[in-house]
């Protein structure tokens, strides 16, 4: 367990939140036994990732306000050295719920992962003159299903419509193709999807916003408003059972996506993944293309591993790597 709080702590702080850094190195010190029985001796990062998350959600329920006065998204001041105990407090106090929180997977619906999947789209779709049909695998609340009206900002200008979701600064190197893109349907598939609408799902998605992350916290607020405007549907399904079946569709390019979930798969189900796309990719033809666009760890044995945007066109089959970035999407670098 102790190994397991200093290895997501790294992650934590190379990501940025020097408050979870702080937070879990604490844990990792000085109380590594007692978050052994919050998590049931459960040592994987997702679990870590969860108690954080739930945490975080008694927080922003109003529910343990001598934590909360350290918590930015509840009104208080980033100082993880003063915030120690009370968080250990609130592990020892809430251990029962904590666990029953880790139950559902974390929804991590992060909004800067558009970055990279907006870029390869633009080249999945590049030269083909059509509308895309978007299906997304792990797709919590669906808010990444409406990334084409983001706004993608780079050093030589932007791309996208005008949005409430801005992303700076967030493409460098050889940028992706500026051409249009239409999207015209939208669906993904979650084992617990989330409605963005939803008061609840909404405190959900900002728990697992690491609390010391304004920026992020800001861009999640905003993909609500544009999930408001437009539709898009996530079924409860998993990602193997989803794509069962999954064939071409003629006029327009079939996209199927994913962003930081290959960890949240078996190795059994990940194949099944491959082999539905691989047999639509099998059928496709000019008219009716294919592609398999993902956004995950170049190193899977790495908590935080630099990512890297992988694009499977068909009716061709061409393989190709497109860039790379951090976990939470901002910047991609193109290759």
């Amino acid at each position: 367990m102790r190994e397991q709080l200093l290895k997501q702590a790294r992650a934590c702080a190379e990501l940025g939140s020097p408050m979870y850094a702080e937070l879990l190195t604490r844990a990792a010190d000085e109380a590594a036994e007692l978050v052994g029985d919050v998590l049931g001796k459960r040592t994987e990062a997702g679990f870590v990732i969860g108690m954080l998350g739930t945490v975080h959600r008694l927080v922003l329920e109003g529910r343990v306000p001598d934590l909360a006065a350290h918590y930015p998204t509840a009104g208080g001041t980033a100082d993880p050295l003063d915030a120690w105990p009370a968080f250990r407090d609130v592990l020892a106090r809430h251990a029962a719920e904590i666990r029953a929180g880790l139950a559902d997977p974390p929804q991590t619906n992060e909004v800067g992962r558009a970055s990279p999947l907006v870029g390869g789209l633009l080249t999945a779709t590049a030269g083909h003159g059509l509308p895309v049909r978007l299906l997304e695998i792990g797709a919590s609340a669906g808010l990444n299903l409406r990334a084409d009206h983001f706004r993608i900002l780079h050093g030589h200008g932007g791309y996208g419509p005008s949005s409430p979701v801005v992303l700076p600064d967030a493409w460098h190197g050889a940028l992706p193709p500026d051409v249009p893109l239409t999207v015209t349907e939208r669906l993904g598939c979650d084992p617990a999807p989330l409605d963005p609408s939803s008061p609840e799902a909404r405190l959900r998605l900002l728990s697992y916003v690491w609390p010391d992350q304004t920026a992020r916290v800001e861009r999640l607020l905003a993909a609500f408003e544009v999930a408001a405007r437009v539709p898009a549907k996530v079924v409860r399904a998993g990602a193997a059972g989803f794509l069962d079946g999954l064939a071409p569709k003629p006029g327009a390019v079939t996209v199927v996506w994913h962003s930081s979930m290959q960890p949240y798969m078996s190795g059994d189900e990940a194949a099944r993944v491959v082999r539905h796309v691989e047999n639509a990719g099998a059928a496709a033809t000019v008219d009716a293309p294919v592609a398999y666009l993902t956004f995950e760890a170049r190193d899977a044995s790495r908590l935080h591993s630099v990512q890297v945007v992988t694009l499977r066109t068909w009716p061709d089959g061409e393989r190709r790597i497109l860039g790379e970035g951090p976990a939470h999407g901002l910047p991609i670098t193109w290759f």
